[in-house]
């Protein structure tokens, strides 16, 4: 009797096992998916902005709704996993990621939305010499392309991909502290539409968010592969 209870017990430790790993590789597919909405939503934005395409900017705020219900269902898959099959080691620590990436990128699809809301209240398009003088163009394509590699280091579990996001975000940073010092230039020289350039400039404060949700979820994805917690710590830049 007790060797038929040792293997039954076995037996449930080995389909609890199973569902845990089927659970775990579904909640990674989530996560992904939210990624890649999250990036066409800003991916959306520039096209938006560049050719001030107003339906596109509409579309993006109604497609915040999808990034808002993946959220939820992200966050309550998290808790059923911790609750009914108690993960330990990288599968708790990857579970623990995944709730506060799917938090940084909820608050990042809120940043592509407000920038959409800014377009559609423009009467007429910026200018694109005006664009390229305050990089917006420049943050943009940075800031899309922190996301492409936060992707690819996730489905590779790459600790080295997501590290190269850190040096990223110190460009989206650089122009956003120099972006009062060009918006006075380009008012004292050419007296451009002050409206237009407050709008750039908001743009530019939530683009600079957006490489610090990034990097945000790029240390998460170290925390759970290699254990090192990075939050709070100097990043160095590869070299």
């Amino acid at each position: 009797m007790k060797e038929t209870e040792t293997i039954n017990i076995t037996q449930e430790e080995k389909e609890s096992m199973s569902h845990l790993d089927t659970e775990l590789k579904i909640l990674k597919e989530d996560v992904l998916e939210l990624m890649h909405l999250v990036k066409t939503q800003l991916d959306k934005c520039k096209t938006a902005l560049l050719e001030f395409d107003l339906e596109l900017a509409e579309e993006i705020n109604l497609n915040e709704k999808r990034v808002d219900a993946m959220e939820l269902k992200i966050d309550r898959d998290c808790e059923n996993i911790l609750a009914l099959f108690n993960p330990v080691a990288i599968d708790l620590r990857f579970v623990l990621a995944a709730i506060k990436i799917n938090s940084d990128l909820e608050r990042l699809g809120d940043h592509a939305n407000s920038m959409a809301k800014y377009i559609l209240e423009l009467d007429e398009s910026i200018d694109q010499s005006l664009i390229e003088e305050m990089q917006v163009d420049i943050m943009f394509d940075t800031a899309t392309e922190m996301l492409h590699n936060v992707s690819n280091a996730f489905i590779k579990e790459d600790t080295g991909i997501a590290r190269k996001i850190f040096s990223m975000d110190k460009t989206l940073n650089k122009i956003h502290q120099e972006s009062s010092a060009r918006i006075q230039a380009l008012n004292e020289e050419k007296k451009p539409n002050l409206q237009m350039l407050l709008y750039l400039f908001s743009m530019i404060g939530k683009l600079e968010r957006v490489g610090d949700l990034s990097k945000n979820t790029a240390e998460e994805i170290v925390f759970y592969i290699e254990a090192k917690v990075l939050k709070h710590k100097k990043t160095q830049p590869d070299k």
